[in-house]
């Protein structure tokens, strides 16, 4: 399992190295730069603000500085906000995003596993059809829609929940953007759930534990929930990362200081060190996820071993 492990993470290197070449190259030739919103400079402070971050050297040169920093754990300094480096704004920043993820994450489950589960086992009745009509119209309707949409509602409307800001990460803050950072996932584990758990009932070994007299609860939580649950699982690593990389969106609506707002901002302001930083960090994340997801996989399903 350790070489499995070593093998993936040596695999991830490649990867990475492509996500950061493509990320360098496309955001220096955006056109605009990281002080043209600035008052119109003397020729000498403009020029010693561009030697200082290197910015006057060749292209090339400036990717090769870049990849040397990033081999010693340094994502360089942040343009636009001063004083604080880009690993320090990512370690502000990250935190909440990830408590926002995760709770999406978890409504997710809570939500779209029982329903994928009663929409199999009503298969084409009425429930089924209102659950899969409902999942369809939350994979339609993108969350950049359903967030303005439900601050308008519960929070200037009805006055129920806040509309913006963290507040320490209250669930008062947090419900809003977490409900709509997770309605799509919903969707999308209750129709998989549906699927799997429909493909699973019609097995032989159902049949076999049906034929031996189990009681049909028994049959589906210790014959069928297992597999049934292979596909959710294989989908969890990207969706977690979907959903992490997802509240860039959220995290801007609803004026949450996570590591999304960030990259929105930087890409605006042309900070190219935190827009690299970003897209460093949320590269090395999906793979870890991925990672992560595969060894939950070979948990869950004994036939499913890896090469030492």
């Amino acid at each position: 399992m350790l070489h499995y492990i070593a093998k993936r993470l040596l695999q991830a290197i490649p990867t990475l190295l492509i996500v950061i070449t493509v990320s360098f190259f496309l955001m220096h030739l955006a056109p605009g730069g990281p002080f043209d919103g600035e008052r119109q400079l003397p020729a000498e402070i403009e020029a010693n603000l561009l030697a200082s971050y290197n910015l006057d050297q060749p292209i090339w040169k400036q990717y090769l500085i870049y990849l040397g920093n990033l081999l010693q754990g340094d994502f360089g300094p942040s343009f636009r906000y001063e004083d604080f480096s880009v690993t320090e704004l990512i370690g502000q920043g990250f935190p909440v995003s990830l408590e926002l993820g995760m709770w999406a994450i978890l409504l997710a489950l809570a939500v779209g596993l029982p329903l994928g589960i009663i929409a199999a086992l009503r298969r084409n009745s009425s429930i089924d059809y209102l659950v899969m009509g409902t999942a369809l119209a939350g994979i339609a309707i993108p969350n950049f829609v359903i967030a303005p949409l439900m601050a308008l509602v519960f929070g200037v409307f009805l006055a129920w929940l806040p509309v913006g800001g963290w507040n320490d990460g209250h669930w008062r803050n947090m419900l809003l953007p977490v409900v709509a950072l997770s309605i799509q996932q919903i969707a999308y584990i209750a129709r998989m759930m549906r699927a799997s758990m429909i493909e699973v009932l019609g097995s032989q070994h159902i049949r076999t534990a049906r034929a031996k007299g189990l009681s049909e609860r028994e049959v589906i939580w210790r014959h069928a929930m297992r597999p049934a649950m292979l596909p959710v699982v294989s989908y969890l690593g990207p969706a977690a990362a979907g959903i992490i990389t997802g509240s860039v969106v959220i995290e801007q609506i609803f004026g949450i200081p996570g590591i999304g707002r960030y990259f929105v901002q930087a890409a605006l302001n042309r900070d190219y060190t935190l827009v690299m930083g970003t897209v460093v960090f949320y590269g090395a994340l999906i793979v870890l996820l991925n990672l992560i997801v595969d060894l939950i996989y070979s948990a869950l399903d004994p036939q499913i071993r890896y090469d030492d």
